[in-house]
């Protein structure tokens, strides 16, 4: 039986940190979701923003200055709690490694593979909680800052909605939660 969970929660966790990772890295956390007819698909990440032909399909991308220029603080916190969970989330998939009962490191001892366990869970709990934090932060900022317009009869051609690594970084610290309450609780 404790085999069994601890390679579930190890699958659960490999899967949502590639999940965080790719979050991380992609360019679509807010995506343009404009009603009227478009000619373009733009979405804007923590890093870039990136704008695509929907004609031809040709994608363009505009780095952002410098990661130590001045951003907004949406960026600024989002970029930090999800790296910061993406490091986390990696530690804690290599001590769950060590951990596992099917390796053969630190066989002669069980306690202390049982700990590593438990350490690892706490560890994906943590970072978990940072991935959540900065994806649902982006993601209240971006309506918060479209109900502003919307309530100010402002319109300026194109209002943002949540992109699919918002949703990516959402559900991969949803998932390394759930591994590390298999760890932390279940072992």
């Amino acid at each position: 039986m404790s085999a069994a969970l601890q390679m579930t929660a190890f699958g659960l966790a490999l899967l949502s940190t590639l999940f965080l990772l790719l979050a991380t890295c992609t360019d679509c956390w807010m995506v343009n979701a404009d009603d009227s007819l478009e000619v373009s698909h733009k979405c804007r990440g923590l890093w870039r923003e990136c704008v695509t032909n929907m004609q031809d399909g040709v994608r363009t991308c505009d780095q952002y200055d410098s990661i130590l220029a001045d951003h907004p603080v949406k960026i600024v916190v989002t970029r930090t709690l999800l790296i910061s969970a993406d490091l986390l989330a990696g530690l804690a998939l290599a001590t769950l490694l060590l951990g596992l009962d099917c390796i053969k490191f630190l066989k002669e001892d069980p306690r202390v593979k049982l700990k590593m366990c438990y350490g690892a869970g706490v560890t994906l709990g943590i970072g978990s909680i940072l991935g959540l934090v900065g994806s649902v932060w982006y993601a209240v900022d971006v309506y918060v800052e479209r109900a502003m317009l919307v309530s100010r009869n402002i319109f300026l051609g194109v209002h943002y909605d949540f992109g699919w690594s918002c949703w990516l970084g959402m559900a991969g610290s949803t998932g390394c939660f759930a591994a590390s309450v298999l760890l932390t609780c279940c072992l």
